[in-house]
């Protein structure tokens, strides 16, 4: 069968709509009401750079609780009898191993192992669901829609439909519980769905900041009011520039940004959450287990932490101390109530060592910088 790419999906954001209004009237601002803002806030999501006070945004995210919009980001569902072995054939994870409420991290990879997408895929009683970053729709369903052959497999895209929040910190499992939106004590890669007065809400546990986090997905329409519930009950709103200091600092990539079709899945640095070498045989696995057995790629995302301003640019390049180019800038971002910049690079796998002294080339400025243990900044 064929796959079902809904139209929808290509107006995702009104400022109309009830979720923009509820963020205008806590103060967003937009990246374009805002001087100097880096390359990075621009990139979908979330859509608001921040709210008024991004050194606040920033600790409720670290020490308490702070809600994104993450509602640009893709929303695909499978069903049919086939879905779950017919993913598991195109992803780098097990998928059929998972039971029904479970979920797992992956990339989706071209016969040559090189990334097509990075999404989280959710097991459910008649579906499957994959969520992955803004505007990866269509390449996906035609991508997997070319290996449906005799497989009962229908592929819907949800993105029109369908919108997620992220919620993430300390405090956040505790205050979903408060307000009955946590319908058991959800492990990481569990998920649930609440039926309530309003429309279906799905509950998903992804730490992605490598603290609690939970996606919440629901209907279009219901987004501003699961927003002002949630700010209701005490989560912080946040935006951009709080949501990528605290993912470079995570060693978290986004697709489209530090992540191309030009990379093969070990270059991310998610092997360990992504990657499966026992799960048997999938599209791009030869490859991918070549690499394995001969150690490592010539290349590998990490973060870095700079010694002082200026915030370099996406694709400014990162020199050896020797000054030789060694890698580039993929992502990069102020920590609030810092003066240092930390970002996300590309580099030689000979210089992603932890404390690794690497210089940062932006404009006609060199800015020293080191290489953060394990990815993190």
């Amino acid at each position: 069968m064929q796959s079902v790419n809904s139209a929808a999906s290509q107006a995702l954001r009104s400022f109309a709509d009830t979720l923009w209004c509820e963020q205008r009237a806590m103060g967003g601002v937009l990246p374009d009401e805002e001087a100097d803002v880096p390359e990075t806030y621009r990139f979908c999501c979330p859509p608001v750079v921040h709210f008024g006070n991004l050194q606040q945004e920033y600790q409720a995210a670290r020490s308490g609780a702070v809600l994104f919009d993450f509602s640009d980001r893709t929303q695909i569902e499978i069903t049919g009898q086939d879905r779950q072995p017919f993913l598991h054939n195109f992803c780098t994870n097990n998928i059929k191993r998972l039971e029904c409420g479970e979920s797992c991290e992956a990339f989706v990879t071209s016969a040559k192992g090189r990334i097509l997408a990075h999404i989280f895929a959710f097991v459910g009683a008649d579906s499957l669901w994959i969520e992955t970053t803004p505007g990866r729709a269509e390449a996906l369903l035609a991508h997997l829609d070319r290996y449906i052959i005799r497989a009962d497999v229908q592929l819907y895209d949800r993105t029109g439909d369908y919108g997620e929040l992220f919620f993430t910190g300390p405090e956040t499992v505790r205050k979903l519980a408060a307000i009955n939106l946590l319908p058991k004590a959800l492990d990481v890669h569990q998920h649930s769905t609440i039926q309530r007065a309003t429309p279906w809400l799905a509950v998903r546990r992804v730490d992605l900041l490598g603290q609690p986090g939970v996606f919440l997905v629901t209907t279009r329409a219901q987004l501003g009011a699961v927003w002002k519930e949630l700010i209701a009950a005490g989560a912080y709103p946040g935006g951009a520039a709080a949501f990528h200091a605290c993912r470079i600092e995570a060693g978290f990539p986004l697709y489209g940004l530090d992540l191309s079709d030009d990379n093969l899945a070990q270059e991310a640095a998610r092997t360990e959450t992504a990657i499966s070498f026992t799960k048997g045989c999938y599209l791009g696995q030869e490859p991918i287990a070549r690499i394995d057995t001969l150690g490592h790629v010539n290349r590998k995302l990490c973060a870095l932490r700079l010694t002082s301003k200026p915030v370099p640019g996406l694709g400014d390049v990162v020199l050896s101390e020797q000054g030789r180019e060694v890698g580039v800038i993929t992502s990069s971002a102020l920590v609030p109530g810092e003066d240092r910049p930390i970002a996300l690079g590309l580099l030689r796998t000979s210089h992603t060592g932890p404390a690794t002294e690497v210089r940062v080339r932006i404009g006609d400025i060199q800015i020293g910088a080191s290489v953060c243990c394990s990815g993190r900044a």
